[in-house]
């Protein structure tokens, strides 16, 4: 098969042959039909996320079941599935108590014995993992059977891809993990993939308003599309002085979805007294962020992180393909161009520039 494979860190992806393995008794094989390009694999190419080489890159991903292991009863080939980096043992403590999304043994699910992997370059025999044990940047992806769940057949695939992680991301930050209430009033400061869904899932939840903050104003028009009812372009404005002004005080719940220091300051200042901002965007691995500790304290102010929007994939991921087909949600507007596999780092210098929605890869 082909894949799209980064060889060094920093660096960019080049296209190579792979073979891939048989599936073991809890694996499923998947033929991949569209794979959105995500922030997070854009980290590990430069170096701010922690990854092997070489890897396959790749999570936000969509296809049909070609073959299924020997345990496996819940896939029959044929059936269209979204996977999402969020595999779960359903055993241990955090998936007991309902956190399956902080899965404690999620990594051991994806290891493989060492002379088994599950892809190895055709040239060489080298073996190659693949990211977040997915590897979306490729024909065909091996995965564990708790990471993929069925979605209706009639969902075209590119726009269900964006389900398994930015869809997921920003509408579960809301639902799930801040449960903003209706008649709220929202801040979300950045208006890219992950920003546009935390929006629609503010307008989902009934926030009365909700204001997208961003620097480019292609993005706090499209961030208007998917329910804003206010923009802010930081590049012209103090950001935080307009949201405190806007709500008379702060708006009462904040979400930062971009993953910088500033921003995130940025959240906590835009804040109500009393009130918790939600960190979303993935700062660089090991990069500490500042915040005003006294001010923390003397007005009640929380930060609390999202990994993933809280999710539990197995249940959200049906709903929110349902809410697309009844029209409540939107995935279409996300799209912004397709690709195939040797598009991917022109994909990824376009999503740099900071303008781009999504860039998802069509495979043929």
């Amino acid at each position: 098969m082909k894949a799209a494979v980064l060889e060094t860190i920093p660096g960019e992806v080049v296209v190579d042959d792979l073979t891939i393995d048989k599936p073991d008794p809890n694996e499923i094989v998947i033929r991949t039909e569209a794979c959105g390009l995500c922030h997070s694999d854009l980290h590990v190419m430069v170096g701010d996320l922690p990854g092997p080489v070489p890897s396959v890159l790749g999570h936000e991903a969509c296809g049909i079941i070609e073959a299924v292991g020997a345990d496996v009863t819940e896939f029959t080939p044929g059936e269209r599935v979204v996977t999402c980096l969020n595999a779960f043992c359903d055993t241990c403590r955090e998936c007991r108590g309902g956190r399956s999304w902080l899965c404690v043994n999620r990594n051991k699910l994806r290891q493989r014995p060492a002379d088994s992997p599950a892809l190895v370059r055709t040239s060489d025999g080298a073996a190659v993992t693949a990211m977040a044990g997915l590897g979306g940047f490729a024909e065909m992806m091996l995965v564990h059977r708790s990471a993929a769940v069925k979605v209706p057949a009639d969902i075209p695939a590119d726009k269900a891809a964006l389900l398994g992680c930015a869809v997921i991301t920003g509408v579960g930050s809301v639902v799930n993990a801040a449960k903003v209430k209706a008649g709220s009033t929202v801040a979300v400061i950045g208006a890219g993939g992950i920003g546009c869904n935390i929006i629609q899932g503010a307008v989902l939840a009934g926030a009365e308003r909700v204001i997208a903050v961003d620097l480019h104003p292609e993005k706090l028009e499209l961030a208007t599309t998917f329910g804003a009812t206010d923009v802010v372009n930081g590049a012209n404005v103090d950001a935080v002085g307009e949201v405190v002004e806007m709500t008379k005080g702060g708006a009462d719940y904040t979400f930062e979805a971009i993953g910088l220091e500033p921003t995130v300051q940025q959240a906590i200042g835009m804040l109500r007294v009393g009130q918790t901002a939600f960190m979303v965007g993935v700062p660089p691995v090991g990069k500490p962020v500042g915040i005003p500790a006294a001010t923390m304290v003397l007005t009640g102010r929380g930060v609390q992180g999202v990994f993933m929007g809280s999710n539990h994939f197995p249940t959200d991921i049906p709903m929110l393909a349902n809410l697309y087909l009844q029209g409540r949600l939107k995935l279409d507007e996300l799209v912004d161009e397709h690709i195939g596999l040797g598009g991917v780092n022109a994909g990824y210098e376009r999503m740099q520039t900071g303008i781009a929605a999504r860039s998802v890869i069509i495979f043929d």
